[in-house]
């Protein structure tokens, strides 16, 4: 598309900075985020549930940064050992913790009136839960550090909008923004930051999927630019959020839209 801006170029943003990042793997917003935080000068370590994918992601950015930038470890969101895991392998690996970006979550189409218990549970714990055992192994990790440190939340502009059909997405993305909130208040007394994005339209081959093309013609002339983000340029609010530029900022949730009515 003619109209998206140059990428951009990095400017050690997070020198020095260690990031652990969910649902990295891929070409989404969590791959764009952890390619951006590589480029601003952390050292990341990656997870997924889908191993091979993790593997591939794991082997190209070594590639490209440097083995010692990068590591990976599996994670389900919904197995708390798999959870503490992750953190206890970016810990054993780098020896901290500095950042954490909560990118893991699953949406779905369907009516509330056929939905089954199993749909609306399994996207609430990958989406919901998943982000807050996600939070809390950060925050225990960070406080025991002696403080500092930033979280930042991967919500949903569905968490604010009504959209057919996305009931059970929309009140996890506003159970992810209330949690930001409420964690927040808590960490800022041990000088952790809390926050989230919450984008409208961010194009990806999942997203592409588990949307129709009409539903998705229709999302993207609501766009005031007339196109759908680039993962990219979802990546670079979460930089920021997760960045020195952001010092005093917690418990916002920020929209990374151009979307109308």
């Amino acid at each position: 598309m003619s109209n998206v801006p140059p990428y951009p170029e990095g400017r050690g943003l997070l020198k020095d900075k260690i990031v652990v990042i969910t649902a990295a793997a891929g070409a989404g917003i969590g791959g764009a985020t952890a390619r951006r935080c590589l480029e601003e000068g952390a050292q990341v370590v990656i997870s997924d549930a889908h191993e091979r994918r993790l593997g591939e992601s794991l082997t190209a950015l070594q590639k490209e940064f440097g083995a010692g930038q990068v590591a990976a470890q599996a994670c389900d969101v919904t197995n708390e050992e798999q959870v503490q895991a992750l953190y206890d392998t970016a810990v054993e690996r780098f020896g901290r913790i500095d950042v954490t970006v909560n990118n893991a979550g699953l949406g779905g189409t369907a009516n509330l009136v056929d939905m089954a218990d199993e749909q609306w549970d399994r996207v609430l714990d990958i989406t919901l839960n998943g982000t807050m055992r996600c939070t809390r192994a950060a925050l225990r990790i960070m406080r025991a550090q002696g403080g500092t440190g930033a979280i930042v939340n991967n919500a949903s502009v569905i968490g604010w909008r009504a959209q057919q059909g996305q009931s059970h997405y929309a009140a996890a993305k506003a159970g992810v923004m209330a949690l930001t909130r409420c964690t927040a208040l808590e960490a800022a007394e041990f000088g952790v930051r809390v926050n989230a994005v919450s984008p409208s339209l961010a194009m990806h081959p999942h997203l592409v999927k588990v949307t129709s093309e009409e539903l998705l013609a229709e999302l993207t002339a609501r766009e005031a630019f007339g196109r759908y983000a680039q993962p990219w340029e979802v990546a670079n609010v979460i930089v920021f959020l997760a960045c020195d530029l952001s010092s005093y900022m917690t418990g916002e949730v920020i929209s990374v839209s151009s979307q109308h009515p």
